[in-house]
């Protein structure tokens, strides 16, 4: 089987990536229910420019009406404006349901990129593990001389283990002055 290198065969690569990419987005969309669809469509809808702009003519007509800047129009909701608070109120709550159902749905989507990542990542540290066993044992075979350490290679080699890491991680980021020791030791 004859394989392509250089880069015509990296941007088929790349091409074949964001092919899949936008196929799990695609999916992703299509799978969310109505009530999630329309939550995105009102939450971007109300965000656009011209929302914006018919609600600032929306109350400022409605003040102009019942302050009595127009003789001939009877104020139907005088100062200080109940019925409009109460209408932008009503608003406000709906408005805001509907952000929160889309953002949970984008969260539930960036969780979903996160574990994915992790389980790529992970197969991809027992990859590289397997391909470093075999070059070390290439090596060993063929009585090559490395710059690597054989400490430092059997560390690499070995399975990572993610709850230990998991750990340390949650040790350096609540004490911040620790990770910075440790990334910086000669600050020390």
């Amino acid at each position: 089987m004859a394989t392509r290198s250089g880069p015509a065969s990296r941007e088929s690569t790349v091409e074949e990536n964001l092919e899949e990419i936008k196929a799990w987005e695609m999916a992703t969309l299509h799978a969310r229910s109505r009530a999630e669809q329309l939550s995105d469509w009102i939450a971007a809808t109300a965000a656009r420019g011209s929302v914006m702009m018919a609600h600032a003519l929306w109350f400022g007509g409605w003040i102009a009406l019942n302050v009595g800047l127009f003789p001939h129009v009877r104020p139907f909701d005088p100062f200080p404006f109940p019925f409009l608070t109460m209408v932008v109120s009503l608003e406000a709550i709906f408005l805001a349901l509907f952000v929160l159902s889309s953002q949970n749905h984008l969260s539930r989507q960036g969780d979903k990129r996160s574990h994915l990542d992790l389980q790529i990542d992970l197969l991809s540290e027992r990859e590289m593990t397997a391909m470093l066993q075999l070059l070390r044992d290439i090596a060993t075979h063929l009585d090559v001389k490395t710059s690597v350490t054989p400490e430092r290679l059997n560390e690499l080699a070995g399975k990572t283990d993610i709850h230990k890491l998991t750990h340390r991680l949650e040790e350096l980021t609540d004490n911040p002055s620790a990770a910075f020791d440790a990334a910086h030791p000669r600050h020390r």
